[in-house]
């Protein structure tokens, strides 16, 4: 999980570095073509059995909201200070369990509801509407983590029916189609060196999701989700040592204030979890 959060934060700051000479809709478009290489081998080692599907619309509604996600995410990175986005991301928790209810009928529970305000609250710690002018950066983080976690309630559905390769596989091949047309409309021309760049990006995404997948085999994911807070610590470290941006106070406060509402949501999650199987049992 740890690695998982450098190779996160070491993209993000490619991909900050990169837009400078590069558009984020063509940043995003590559970063899904090198995840998809990576991903190939497997498909060719399965047979391309592991495509094998009978909910394809959903998997494209995923691949889409996924891209539009990512380009936001990626525009946000190139306009906006990325200890602050990254702050702003850990609201797709709060987001999760807003759809969990409103989408896939789970049950009301005011604990939910209550770190969803307090997370609400952390929004505003970081943006505080009225005091400062709102970035269109930080707009645009927030909307991609609504929009994250609408594709993270389509995994959860999906997952009731579907092997986790299949989901995978569907989410590289429509991501990397998806994402074709808007870096067309801004293509620019580039230099070597940017390709290498941009293969790195590529690289440090895939190694991140590799080691984010592995960490959830390993253990559970409350367990793991205090570290993924380190990826505000990394991101913090790599744009004041990089991009001379030094993230204010109220960032690390709201950014605390939304990550922890998101940690209560899940250790709470978990203790319903096993006071239910305890009944069963």
């Amino acid at each position: 999980m740890c690695l998982s959060t450098v190779s996160f934060s070491i993209m993000h700051g490619l991909v900050r570095f990169v837009a400078e000479v590069m558009p984020p809709f063509q940043i995003a478009f590559f970063r899904n073509i090198f995840g998809l290489a990576f991903l190939f081998p497997l498909l060719i080692r399965s047979g391309f059995v592991i495509l094998r599907t009978e909910r394809i619309e959903l998997h494209a509604l995923r691949g889409l909201i996924n891209v539009v996600a990512m380009l936001m995410f990626f525009t946000a990175l190139s306009i906006s200070p990325i200890a602050k986005v990254t702050a702003l991301s850990f609201t797709a928790p709060i987001f999760m369990a807003i759809f969990a209810v409103l989408i896939l009928g789970e049950r009301f529970q005011i604990h939910r509801w209550l770190a969803i305000f307090l997370g609400f609250i952390g929004t505003l710690i970081v943006l505080r509407p009225g005091l400062v002018v709102i970035d269109p950066g930080a707009l645009l983080v927030t909307v991609s983590a609504a929009l994250w976690a609408g594709s993270m309630t389509i995994i959860k559905f999906l997952s009731r029916a579907e092997p986790s390769l299949t989901i995978v596989a569907y989410m590289g091949i429509f991501l990397g189609i998806f994402s074709i047309a808007p870096a067309l409309w801004v293509w620019q021309p580039f230099c070597l060196p940017t390709l290498g760049w941009l293969a790195l990006i590529g690289f440090f995404g895939s190694l991140a999701q590799l080691s984010l997948s592995e960490s959830f085999k390993a253990t559970d994911s409350t367990t793991l989700m205090p570290f993924d807070f380190l990826k505000l610590i990394w991101t913090a470290i790599i744009g004041a040592w990089f991009f001379a941006e030094i993230p204010d106070v109220f960032t690390w406060i709201g950014a605390a204030v939304i990550f922890f509402s998101g940690l209560f949501i899940a250790f709470r999650e978990r203790k319903g979890k096993i006071i239910e199987i305890s009944k069963d049992a």
